[in-house]
């Protein structure tokens, strides 16, 4: 993992390799549907409560303070569904090809934010676990942890690839010339991006991840 790569390209995961908005849509009917819909309010209070707390979703913790002292054998079978669920279908198209197609370049790793149990399950159920070779970097707010993803995955020049502004905004005030940023126009945060990306707009902007795949390494050097 120390050996110097000529570009290391960042992938974040949810919304811009998976559908994640989908999986919510999904776990918000399932919810209405097992719990009615004062628990998917409740459920929806305390995830929030919980992000603002650690900074990225828990879903099994939202779903732990849910139960409370509560017996029932739904909160079994929401575990199932969350654990089980089928997070390849909710692959974006071309994903894979892209991966392969950038690792003649350089080195694909996933860098992304989450909790250390549902976010890694989440990326070996849809695929990228394996697509990526482990090459695989969670933590709780990315755009702090540079330092040590530069120590892991050292480059001569990286390329962020995210659907969040913030994201790239910050990774382009941090890094400058030594990352080019690329907004992937998939997802919520996407849909609701406004003034941060007019002051400090992405370096390369796609409608869908399946489009790297016809990229060559200029395209990624323009601005280095």
């Amino acid at each position: 993992m120390s050996t110097r790569d000529p570009i290391v390209f960042l992938f974040d995961v949810d919304n811009t390799l998976i559908d994640n908005d989908r999986f919510s849509a999904d776990l918000a009917a399932r919810l209405v549907r097992d719990f009615g819909e004062e628990g998917r309010a409740r459920y929806k209070a305390i995830d929030n409560e919980i992000r603002d707390q650690v900074g990225y979703a828990d879903y099994l913790g939202a779903l732990q303070r849910l139960r409370g002292q509560q017996s029932s054998p739904a909160f079994m079978d929401m575990s199932f569904f969350l654990l089980d669920y089928p997070f390849e279908e909710r692959r974006f198209p071309g994903v894979i090809e892209a991966i392969d197609h950038l690792r003649t370049l350089g080195r694909p790793v996933i860098m992304s934010d989450g909790d250390t149990v549902f976010q890694p399950r989440k990326i070996r159920r849809a695929g990228l676990w394996e697509a990526f070779r482990e090459d695989v970097l969670i933590y709780v707010h990315k755009e702090d942890m540079l330092d040590d993803m530069q120590k892991r995955y050292p480059a001569d020049h990286y390329v962020m690839v995210d659907d969040k502004p913030r994201i790239l905004v910050a990774l382009k005030k941090l890094l400058g010339d030594k990352v080019t940023t690329v907004f992937v126009k998939q997802g919520h945060y996407a849909t609701a991006a406004g003034a941060e990306l007019q002051e400090t707009p992405p370096d390369i902007t796609i409608d869908a991840v399946g489009e790297l795949a016809n990229m060559g390494r200029e395209a990624f050097l323009a601005t280095a």
